[in-house]
Formats: C-alpha cells, structure tokens, sequence
C-alpha cells in the first residue's frame, strides 16, 4: 500500500472536505476520491460518512488515525535517514509544545546545531499527547515539554526554569490585570492547577491560547494582560508597551526533557541533554527582534 494513501486519508481527516484536501496535497479531488476508495476497498469498511455539507469519520475511520500516522511517520523517517547515510550524516528528531519553542527551544536549537557538526535535524512543534506517544513509537528523539512525560521506557530530566511574568498593557495591580481583559495561556497541567489555587476566584478569561505568540499579540493589539515568559516581555517593558504587575511574583515554570532510554542515539542525546541545562532561556530571535525594534 502507497503511504500516499494514507497520507491524504489523513488530509480529509485533518480538513474534512476532499476538494480542501486536493488543494493542499497539489492533486485532483478525483484522486482524493480514488484513493480514498482504495483504503476502504483494502479494509473492507467505510472510512468517512459523507454528508452534502459536511464529512465525519466513522468508527473504523476514527482507528485507522492511529495507525496511519504511525506509518507515514515511520516511512518519512525511514527515507530521511537513508538519505543521510549516504551522507553519513546523524539526523536527530526534537520536538516540544509551541510555548517552548517561542520561549525556549528555538535559541536551544540554534546552539545545539553551531556546536553539532555532521548532525542534521527535525524540528517539530507538538502538543504533549503527541511528544509521549511519538517517543514510544520511536517516530522522536527528544521531546521537551512543562510536564513531565511518564513511562516506564522513557527518562525524563529537568533542565531549565522558564520565568512567568504577569504583565499588562496598563499600570495596574493583580486585581485590575486579572479581572480586566485577561488572558489565560496553558503552561501545562501542572500550571493549571496551581494557577486555579493562586486565582480562585477569577472570572472566566477574555481568551484562552496554548501559544506565547498569540497572547502577546492579541494584548498588544486589544489590551489585557496575561502570564508571559520574562524572555519575551522584557524588551516591551523597556519600551512601555507593557508593565509587569508589581504584586505578583514571578512564576518558575520547570522544562523537562524525556527521550527514550534504549535510543541509538542516547550519546548525542546526553550531550545535548549537558549542554541545554547550561543555556539560558531566551525567546525565539523574531521575537526578540520585534520586541528590540520597538525600544
């Protein structure tokens, strides 16, 4: 079976609409169809219910989700390091959550690769659930995350502190920041519970985001205030965009790194594992460059 089609039952999944579908993998919609056709033929099941206005996976299609990430995954890593062998090249694969890599990883990154020669790399932004289930299936390498991932094939170490800071578009104290256009962004499981003890009885927030990027934006441009990385804000403060919310204290945040304890590559790993425990965490460069343009 062609892990093209796999691929593009996973692009009608993802946009539930063929003609979409087509459109983003440079194909016709009569080859979405085709190929879809030839999934259903191979399992002798129905993959999707198709509606005049809508799509929706069935049962069988739901299952099949798991199983054919795996395989497009597997197969894409499988070509990419047999490409390298011929350069003899080592690739490793890190992945984290978005949040990090705008407050952390992606400075990681670029001293990991300056001091790595004859490495080349796959960088991906992943949410938690995928990091844990790519590291079981061997699809990872390293996966940097706010909570720890937990099993039994895995080692998970931390290596670095990410400073919160409440700030806020206006001079004003916790109450005002918190009850006025205030905006929640996910920091993982473990901020979550302790930001429901810390704010009790908070109203429910203007906006909720898993991304830095957007909760930044979105208070630069309506006004608000939320807990963002000190790596991020401290030039918007220097510049009197933002002012950070005197009576209330920094949060430190945990970043831990988990990877597989049997990897091939649990030297380069380790390596990496020493050096990042050294790097300060600071934002992704346009970040740091959008806020340095605006002192």
């Amino acid at each position: 079976m062609d892990v093209k089609v796999f691929r593009t039952f996973l692009e009608v999944a993802r946009v539930r609409h063929f003609g979409r579908a087509a459109e983003n993998l440079y194909i016709t919609q009569a080859a979405v169809s085709a190929r879809i056709k030839q999934l259903e033929s191979y399992f002798d099941t129905s993959l999707f219910i198709r509606d005049r206005n809508s799509i929706k996976l069935t049962n069988s299609g739901e299952k099949l989700i798991s199983y054919a990430e795996i395989m497009v995954n597997t197969l894409q890593q499988a070509k990419t390091e047999l490409s390298l062998a011929e350069d003899k090249s080592i690739q490793l694969t890190l992945a984290g959550t978005p949040n990090i890599w705008d407050a952390y990883l992606q400075n990681c990154l670029s001293v990991i690769a300056d001091t790595f020669s004859g490495y080349a790399f796959q960088a991906e932004a992943l949410a938690r659930e995928s990091l844990n289930r790519r590291l079981v299936e061997k699809t990872l390498d390293m996966a940097f995350a706010f909570d720890p991932l937990k099993s039994d094939e895995l080692a998970c170490k931390k290596v670095a502190d990410l400073v919160l800071l409440m700030v806020s578009t206006e001079q004003t104290d916790a109450h005002g920041a918190l009850n006025n256009r205030y905006v929640y962004v996910d920091w993982g499981t473990r901020f979550a519970s302790e930001h429901a003890d810390r704010h009790r009885k908070l109203a429910p927030p203007l906006l909720r985001t898993s991304t830095a990027r957007i909760a930044l934006d979105f208070i630069l441009d309506k006004g608000g205030a939320a807990y963002l990385p000190a790596s991020i804000v401290e030039p918007f403060i220097a510049s009197g965009q933002l002012f950070q919310i005197k009576d209330i204290e920094p949060w430190y945040r945990p970043i831990y790194l988990s990877y597989r304890k049997d990897t091939s590559a649990i030297e380069a790993v380790q390596r990496i594992e020493a050096m990042v425990k050294d790097i300060d965490p600071l934002t992704a460069f346009s970040l740091q460059q959008a806020g340095e343009a605006s002192v």
